[in-house]
């Protein structure tokens, strides 16, 4: 489910200071059942073997589609690492990397690790249509864990804005809808049955 931006501000996550200056372009949530305490998001992501998400043939579909125009156009030609000045990457201090379970421009599907906490986990790509960066985090309440996922968008030209209001419809109304659903499906096969 969609939630406020305040809502998900409000939550103790290094994000927020990290990436004050971009734009929170929206953040959703589900509830996991509480099978027992302290599991992290890192357990979590270890126990999937290394990924929350699968993708549905919908948005596999989707996701073909757009990167086929993505080639033709030549929007993906400038792959956010840590060689590129303007990466998020670049804005860890001392301490994120200490902390960070996994080094800044690791390959993680089509993103770049930025950082990998125990509970928080930060991906970004950037191309000719956006410099977006992709959050999952992992909060526990008395009675369930709650599974977040934002994302941030900053604008890198004219394109960005266009760009982004044509893929809305697409990305709320199935690709994180699908996601999130994979999600729990994902926690009930793996640190369900546990």
């Amino acid at each position: 489910m969609q939630i406020l931006p305040q809502e998900f501000e409000r939550l103790p996550l290094r994000v927020h200071a990290f990436l004050a200056d971009v734009p929170l372009h929206d953040a959703w949530v589900i509830e996991l059942p509480h099978v027992r305490s302290g599991i992290t998001l890192e357990a979590f992501r270890r126990s999937a073997r290394g990924g929350f998400f699968a993708l549905s043939p919908a948005v596999g579909a989707l996701l073909g589609l757009r990167f086929f125009v993505g080639r033709l156009f030549g929007w993906d030609r400038s792959p956010a690492d840590v060689s590129n000045p303007d990466a998020f990457a670049n804005r860890l201090t001392p301490a994120d990397r200490a902390q960070s379970l996994a080094p800044a421009g690791l390959k993680d599907g089509a993103f770049r690790v930025v950082y990998r906490f125990e509970n928080e986990h930060l991906v970004e790509l950037r191309n000719s249509t956006a410099h977006a960066a992709a959050l999952s985090a992992l909060v526990e309440t008395a009675g369930s864990y709650r599974f977040y996922f934002a994302v941030y968008v900053r604008s890198v030209g004219s394109l960005t804005p266009l760009y982004m209001s044509l893929i809305d419809p697409f990305r709320k109304l199935i690709v994180y809808p699908s996601l999130l659903r994979s999600v729990r499906a994902t926690w009930s096969r793996t640190i369900g049955a546990g």
